[in-house]
């Protein structure tokens, strides 16, 4: 059920000029990141899940991470979120991220190895809304910030209405179709004024219209913030229209096997010829890419 089909009253894209957005603190600047990891296993039943992987990410930077299942995406970002600690490497969150020169310059190989500023906040979007069923659209979330005044309910009630949720802050999340609840779920990580947010195939499953109206919700949300987002798709076409930058992951150990920058402008809308070309381009070269092949050679097959 689409948001739109459900209802008609619910407009296809956010109005950035919407009374009371701005009072909403968009002032949030985005954390560095600096990740390495020599070695991230499973020990039941044994397994390398990711190798060899490091990576840089600039303050405010749309980062997005590509690849077929089994490429341990996934790992990576509860590495970077701090829920899974038992890695081989280091990461680091905030002003150091970017005070230590390259990573290849790094001879901390210590496992578990972790350094951030109690200033950095992480905020997680799952494949799920994850919504509180008992709570309506603005407790939600406001859960996160759950001791916040009259100013932080302003706040939520007025990212609820750029998120296209106007009007439903006293809706329950049974009443509210399955766009419209993720539409919380995103409006609930950026109340949480996250410094870097985590975003796991948060769009995965919907019809393409509902999808690219939320990628144009997430993506308005994202400049005005500037946080800085790690995003995992497996939708090329998405992270063309997302990204900055895409890692392209291949699997069994989880690593890097490409980098491709997106200097394209935005908005980057649905059916944008400058995206479906990069695209084609990017398959022609690398018919294997998704799979986490590299090269005409690495084709599927």
């Amino acid at each position: 059920m689409s948001d739109a089909a459900s209802n008609p009253s619910l407009p296809d894209e956010p109005d950035p000029n919407r009374r009371g957005f701005e009072a909403a603190g968009s002032a949030v600047s985005g954390s560095a990141i600096r990740l390495v990891i020599d070695r991230k296993r499973f020990r039941d039943p044994p397994t390398l899940a990711l190798e060899g992987i490091e990576f840089v990410v600039d303050p405010g930077e749309f980062v997005v991470i590509v690849g077929p299942s089994g490429a341990g995406k996934t790992t990576l970002l509860n590495i970077v979120g701090g829920l899974d600690r038992d890695f081989e490497g280091r990461l680091d969150i905030g002003p150091s991220a970017l005070s230590a020169g390259s990573p290849q310059a790094s001879n901390v190989r210590v496992s578990n190895a972790r350094a951030s500023n109690a200033k950095e906040r992480i905020g997680y979007v799952f494949q799920s809304p994850r919504l509180m069923p008992w709570l309506n659209a603005l407790d939600n979330v406001q859960l996160v910030r759950p001791r916040g005044g009259q100013a932080d309910r302003q706040e939520a009630l007025a990212l609820l209405e750029e998120a296209g949720l106007g009007g439903f802050e006293d809706a329950l999340p049974a009443k509210l179709s399955g766009g419209m609840q993720r539409r919380v779920a995103i409006a609930r990580a950026f109340h949480a004024r996250p410094t870097l947010l985590l975003m796991d195939e948060p769009f995965a499953s919907l019809d393409e219209p509902l999808a690219w109206r939320l990628r144009e919700c997430l993506h308005d949300l994202w400049r005005r913030y500037r946080t800085t987002v790690l995003f995992v798709t497996h939708d090329l076409t998405e992270a063309i229209s997302l990204g900055d930058r895409i890692l392209f992951f291949a699997p069994r150990p989880g690593r890097i096997v490409y980098e491709q920058a997106v200097d394209l402008p935005h908005p980057r809308g649905s059916g944008d010829p400058a995206v479906s070309e990069m695209r084609a381009r990017l398959l022609a070269d690398h018919p294997g890419l998704l799979a986490g092949g590299v090269g005409k050679e690495a084709s599927p097959g």
